[in-house]
């Protein structure tokens, strides 16, 4: 598969996986390495970064993946920044996947403080990774602001309904800049190849994995859709028709 660059850095993979949900930090653990990822996020808010024991942290190898802390529970922007900035003086890389969600109960992004967070964020170095809703005029305010990339919703958090937003993600890849990152709401291989095969750069999954009774296994078969997805982009899909094309001739020697 051909490499996923963001900031100007190279990835093998275009499939990110996030951390919580999962039933013990072992089968985490295992899902992380069957997943080919190169990006794992962890929530700021589970883990202490300044201890290198932190349980959860101990079983990321993070020679191996780019630790990508993220902001999840972060109600305004001023929060964001700050859990972003712990992160940065803890000794991890200046990159943040920035979440800010007010709404406790859908977890939808607040698109002003995300902005607004974004603006900080990127003035002070960082390269930031917004989570929004699938808005492709936020999306166009975020690349003007400097992000790295966009990551648009397909449903809510946890939903495992799919592509929901699949409409407006087509608007957001076709106006894209930065990279497109299809976050949240995908429930399974079939959803993250959709995202794929519709021109996403890279996907992320965290409860399709965390919630299934074998995460390795179920993180294997992300990795193959997401592969499929992007061969497919790539290749070409065929184009969608109304009536019926067949795909043989119709004249030759049964009616001749």
């Amino acid at each position: 598969m051909d490499k996923l660059t963001i900031a100007g850095r190279s990835f093998a993979s275009r499939l990110m996986v996030g951390t919580g949900k999962f039933a013990s930090n072992e089968l985490m653990a295992a899902a992380l390495n069957a997943s080919g990822s190169d990006i794992v996020t962890v929530a700021l808010r589970r883990v202490d970064i300044d201890k290198p024991d932190d349980d959860l942290l101990a079983h990321i190898d993070r020679d191996r993946f780019l630790l990508l802390p993220n902001t999840s529970g972060a109600r305004d922007a001023e929060e964001a920044v700050r859990l972003a900035r712990l992160a940065r003086a803890a000794g991890c890389e200046p990159w943040v996947k920035l979440e800010v969600t007010p709404d406790p109960y859908y977890l939808l992004p607040d698109p002003i403080e995300t902005l607004k967070a974004a603006e900080i964020l990127v003035k002070d170095g960082f390269t930031v990774l917004p989570y929004i809703n699938a808005d492709p005029v936020l999306a166009k305010h975020l690349q003007e602001v400097g992000t790295a990339t966009v990551m648009p919703l397909g449903a809510p958090i946890g939903t495992n309904k799919g592509v929901r937003t699949r409409d407006s993600i087509a608007i957001i890849i076709e106006q894209a800049i930065v990279p497109v990152v299809v976050d949240a709401g995908l429930g399974a291989p079939s959803h993250a190849a959709e995202a794929m095969e519709m021109g996403a750069d890279a996907v992320l999954v965290n409860t399709a994995l965390a919630v299934t009774p074998d995460p390795a296994r179920m993180a294997a078969a992300f990795a193959k859709g997401v592969e499929a997805g992007r061969e497919a982009y790539l290749a070409g899909l065929g184009a969608i028709k109304d009536q019926a094309e067949a795909s043989s001739p119709l004249t030759g020697f049964l009616r001749d």
